[in-house]
């Protein structure tokens, strides 16, 4: 493990440690046991890209100085506030899409003692963060930035999640309300701002810049965050199981996915029957029929043309920002996930 993950998984232990002692609640041995294992079990478990990402940015901003302590302990602390937004998220998401497993364990609310407290440790899960600003940012001359920056952010994606159920809805299953402008609606709120936006944000604000001169790495950012998506929709299908950890299952659950957006507009009229016959169901047969027309549409091809335009689309944005630090962070992000298999 990297020496910077071993330090910002530190800064994990004293956050919490933090958050279980909190004076503003007199906990019992019960409910502090109870908080411990819930943020154990929700909290760290992922791949925390978003989380050192915070730190990552911020080191390139700072062009290669090496970063103080504290600055690192910061930068940590606020990687891990959005770990804890994504956290809160996968919580309740995993209730309200009735799902098994996250990042290869029962989901939260499927063990036994849990339940429906699951709720309720969702809403505690999102009221750690401004616990965990008020105490290490309350001095700093960008605190109100900051609270402004995730409640925002929280807002833009809870929105998008509104979307994306309000679209998908079980028992109304209706293709034609599929289009890439729905796609990407739901795709930049309820991933890129906070996946992409996010974390260089944070860096950016640490580093005493100030957010509304930097609109144009927001919209870098959240198109960024849209090609992140497109390829997650496109190895849901076409990636190997081994490599990407799951099987995926965006066609049996009916999901508004780039590759359904895109088969649509290929469509002749008999193949789109086909799709509105076979699309979200539970069956293997019908799963090998899209994935069959999702071949002779050639979506492979489609989606590599894509990506190649995308990169090269980026890359010009990128280029043309005159801070050659924000440019480094920016290639940097983009350096990660082009043309990934996982």
């Amino acid at each position: 493990m990297s020496d910077l993950k071993t330090r910002f998984l530190e800064v994990y232990s004293v956050l919490k440690s933090e958050l279980l002692n909190d004076p503003a609640f007199e906990f019992t041995d019960d409910s502090r046991q109870w908080v411990e294992r819930m943020l154990d079990y929700n909290v760290p478990g992922g791949k925390l890209n978003r989380g050192l990402s915070v730190i990552d940015s911020y080191k390139l901003l700072k062009e290669g100085k090496e970063l103080s302590d504290d600055e690192i302990f910061l930068s940590s602390a606020l990687g891990w506030c959005i770990e804890w937004l994504q956290a809160y998220f996968l919580v309740l998401d995993d209730i309200m899409d009735s799902s098994h497993t996250r990042r290869g364990q029962p989901c939260w609310f499927r063990l036994p003692k849990v339940g429906m407290i699951a709720v309720n440790d969702g809403i505690l899960l999102r009221n750690h963060i401004p616990r965990i600003l008020k105490k290490h940012f309350r001095q700093k001359p960008y605190y109100v930035d900051l609270l402004d920056l995730f409640n925002e952010v929280e807002f833009q994606t809870a929105s998008g999640q509104m979307i994306d159920l309000i679209t998908t809805l079980v028992g109304e299953k209706d293709l034609s309300k599929y289009s890439l402008p729905i796609h990407r609606r739901i795709v930049q709120y309820k991933t890129a701002y906070y996946s992409f936006y996010l974390p260089v944000a944070c860096a950016l604000l640490m580093s005493g810049e100030d957010l509304e001169k930097h609109t144009n790495v927001k919209d870098i950012l959240i198109e960024m965050g849209t090609y992140f998506q497109v390829q997650d929709d496109y190895l849901d299908c076409f990636g190997a199981p081994e490599v990407i950890g799951k099987i995926g299952t965006d066609i049996e659950d009916f999901k508004c996915s780039w590759l359904v957006v895109k088969a649509l507009e290929l469509s002749d009229e008999e193949q789109k029957k086909f799709l509105h016959e076979n699309y979200g169901k539970d069956d293997p047969a019908s799963v090998a029929k899209v994935k069959e027309l999702y071949n002779t549409l050639k979506l492979q091809d489609v989606f590599a043309e894509y990506e190649s335009k995308s990169y090269d689309k980026l890359i010009k944005f990128i280029e043309a920002h005159p801070s050659q630090a924000v440019q480094a962070v920016l290639k940097s992000f983009l350096g990660k996930i082009y043309k990934r298999q996982k």
